[in-house]
């Protein structure tokens, strides 16, 4: 969908709300140039969990069977 700068001022948040709901990008000219609004794809949850650097993957009931006596202090 393109259009111009006074009809995008005019229609702002039905226009941006037509763009999350569709996916479909709106252009906008300009001064003879063309701008571009365009969905970015949400991220899941699991993308947006912080880093842990310490963490150790994998099966839990592998960690039983460590041998952790060389960090142990008593």
């Amino acid at each position: 969908m393109t259009l111009s700068a006074s009809r995008l001022r005019g229609d702002l948040h039905r226009l941006l709300d037509h763009v999350l709901e569709t996916g479909e990008p709106l252009v906008i000219e300009r001064k003879g140039r063309r701008l571009r609004v365009v969905a970015d794809a949400p991220r899941s949850r699991l993308a947006r969990l912080p880093k842990r650097p310490g963490f150790v993957k994998g099966d839990p009931d592998d960690l039983i069977h460590l041998d952790w006596s060389k960090e142990w202090r008593p």
